[in-house]
Order: C-alpha cells, then sequence, then structure tokens
C-alpha cells in the first residue's frame, strides 16, 4: 500500500541589499502559480505563531518604492485585509467597518480624485 503524499508548495522571496543592507530588488517564486522571478517594490508578510498568539511580521519596501505607489499599496492591502476578514470570520458588520475606514484612508490620501 501506497501512502497518500500531501503536495508541497513553495513561495520563495528574494532580497537583494546594497551595502548598506537596504533593499534594491525583491524577486519573488511561485512555480505553482506560474510566477517565476516577478519583481516587486514592497510585500507585507504576517505570519501567526499560535504557540504564543502573536503575529511575525516582514515589512520590506526597495529604496525606489515612490510614495504614491506605497500608498495605493496600502490602501489595497487594507481592503484585501476586510475581504479577508470577512471570508475567514464571517463577521459583514465589521469587515464593512474596515472598508468604511479604507475609503476614508483612500480620502485624506488622495488616492480618490473626484
Amino acid at each position: 500500500m501506497s501512502k497518500n503524499k500531501n503536495k508541497v508548495s513553495d513561495i520563495n522571496i528574494r532580497v537583494e541589499l546594497d551595502e548598506n543592507k537596504v533593499p534594491e530588488k525583491i524577486l519573488w517564486n511561485a512555480k505553482d502559480g506560474g510566477i517565476e522571478a516577478a519583481r516587486s517594490k514592497a510585500m507585507l508578510l504576517s505570519v501567526w505563531d499560535d504557540k504564543v498568539q502573536e503575529t511575525l511580521r516582514i515589512d520590506l519596501w526597495t529604496k525606489d518604492m515612490p510614495v504614491d505607489e506605497m500608498k495605493k499599496f496600502f490602501h489595497q492591502t487594507l481592503v484585501a485585509m476586510a475581504d479577508t476578514y470577512e471570508k475567514s470570520t464571517q463577521d459583514k458588520k465589521m469587515a464593512d467597518t474596515m472598508r468604511d475606514f479604507c475609503a476614508y484612508f483612500a480620502e485624506k490620501t488622495e488616492l480618490l480624485k473626484e
């Protein structure tokens, strides 16, 4: 009898640093998703450590990441977090409250030009 083998999917991140250890390039691979050596200017990675009940984070951006793009990146990340929160908790009321903040954020950072 053969044992069932779980499929493994790797996501790899490569950060190239300058002499002061400031990120110059962020490259990532997700072969199952068809992504190989994709370039990025910023990343936010959060993982949950259930033993200590704490979020561990890696927040990186390259020195050529413009502020206007960083504002868009944060706005889109916040919207995605509201969607993920609702999907994972079924708490639509709080997700909508988070989306209200996203709209406020977009207004205050002038992302939505009227």
